[in-house]
């Protein structure tokens, strides 16, 4: 599978996040039913956003680039995003470009102008069957030089892009002049170097569906005479309170931004993973106000699992019987059938999370009316981390976990202070677990404590 990665000239936006959980949950999914998975992820570190940014700012492109490649993983690594296989630059493949412009300029789907070379789309009859663009609206032989343009403008666009002192010092010497590659030509070629010409899954957001992923399809079908995927999934956007996220607007959030203002990254994981793939995922959420909503919403459901767990640990460190209840099994087999079912119905995610909230919804019923042995709450919780190898929001994020035996003892001497009447300790105790993010509960079946 390859997944249109990111333009490295700024930190990640939460836009960008819903389409990395959206493949990071295909190919959790793919791997849980047991497929082997190669995915390839770009980086675009030469374009024009790129290049206009290092020069104004005086320094070297990849000097310019390398600190939002970094930005780049840590972020993915605190979101719990799984490491594609292979994570290839534009300027470290710019002999692939060149040989698939050639393949083209060879098969006559290219014109030259100024140096420059462009695809000429009316070369390629199948053009625009993606995005459902109708022929009569291609505009034959008006050209754009822009790497992003307007889905309106149905134009030949640039393979390769001649030197201007605009670029500066970024530049290629090639057997096609001094340039550049275009935007578009970069995905064709590292997707074929590390998958070959024919693979399986491309996926990436809705906004890439036209231009960029038809004019890679032609590129590519043209270049190489073969098929080049055999299917397309693009994400919906990500919207706040109903409007596009725009910086215009002040609504336009980096991950960092989301985590300042409060929300944990699993919290995060848990929102932007919520609505199915193809819905619009619309984020309530006002950091003037301190509403926030969705994350609010996220946390309610998390500390859902949480206390659920807490009440499975509870039963296992009772030791009691190692009986197997058959209700419990029937509620695992019921469960199990209904998160395979929703993840392999095209990552149905609502009712993966359904199964989930369901089956710990039967086993509290369950609990209710009649204890459970550790064995039966050991086979929850593997119930649980199997399903955690798709989800990857069961655990908590490693900054919220906590030192259990250490909390079990200050609970074990609250309670003994509780009983000797030493309130004053008692009280000590609830409020130093309090400024930790513990909170105490006493129920009828003992004292329970959960995380904030």
């Amino acid at each position: 599978m390859y997944t249109c990665g990111p333009t490295v000239h700024n930190f990640a936006h939460l836009g960008n996040f819903r389409a990395y959980i959206f493949e990071d949950l295909l190919r959790r999914t793919l791997k849980y039913f047991g497929y082997r998975v190669i995915q390839v992820m770009n980086l675009t570190d030469v374009e024009d956003k790129t290049i206009h940014a290092s020069n104004e700012l005086g320094i070297k492109l990849s000097e310019y680039t390398k600190k939002y490649k970094d930005s780049f993983f840590e972020d993915w690594d605190i979101l719990r995003i799984e490491r594609a296989e292979y994570y290839p630059a534009a300027t470290e493949h710019i002999p692939e470009m060149v040989d698939l412009i050639q393949r083209l300029i060879k098969a006559g789907h290219t014109y030259e102008v100024d140096g420059s070379v462009y695809f000429r789309i009316s070369s390629f009859s199948d053009y625009g069957k993606l995005a459902n663009v109708q022929p009569d609206k291609l505009k034959t032989g008006l050209r754009v030089d822009s790497d992003e343009y307007e889905k309106e403008d149905v134009r030949d666009f640039a393979l390769w892009k001649a030197w201007t002192p605009q670029d500066g010092e970024v530049f290629w010497d090639t057997p096609l002049g001094r340039g550049r590659p275009g935007w578009h030509i970069e995905c064709s070629a590292m997707s074929t170097k590390y998958l070959g010409t024919h693979f399986d899954i491309h996926t990436g957001g809705v906004d890439n569906m036209f231009p960029h992923h038809e004019n890679e399809i032609a590129q590519s079908v043209c270049g190489y005479g073969d098929k080049f995927v055999n299917l397309w999934m693009h994400n919906a956007h990500l919207i706040i309170n109903g409007e596009k996220m725009s910086k215009s607007l002040g609504n336009f959030y980096t991950l960092r931004d989301i985590i300042s203002y409060g929300n944990s990254p699993r919290v995060i994981r848990y929102f932007l993973m919520s609505a199915h793939y193809r819905q619009l995922l619309n984020l309530i959420f006002d950091p003037v106000t301190g509403d926030k909503g969705s994350f609010e919403n996220a946390k309610g459901a998390l500390d859902r699992i949480d206390e659920f767990r807490v009440k499975l640990a509870e039963i296992k460190k009772r030791k009691t019987n190692d009986s197997i209840d058959p209700a419990v099994t029937k509620i695992l087999g019921k469960a199990s059938a209904a998160f395979e079912g929703a993840l392999a119905n095209d990552l149905d995610i609502s009712g993966v999370l359904g199964a989930v909230f369901s089956m710990i919804k039967d086993v509290n019923r369950l609990l209710a009316s009649n204890d459970i042995s550790s064995r039966d709450a050991d086979l929850i919780e593997e119930k649980l981390k199997d399903w955690d190898r798709v989800l990857d929001v069961i655990s908590p994020d490693k900054e919220e976990s906590f030192d259990e035996a250490r909390i079990d003892e200050l609970v074990e001497e609250r309670n003994r202070a509780r009983r000797e009447k030493d309130f004053a300790r008692s009280d000590e105790i609830r409020d130093q677990l309090a400024s930790e993010g513990i909170i105490i509960q006493d129920t009828a079946d003992g004292t329970r404590w959960r995380k904030k």
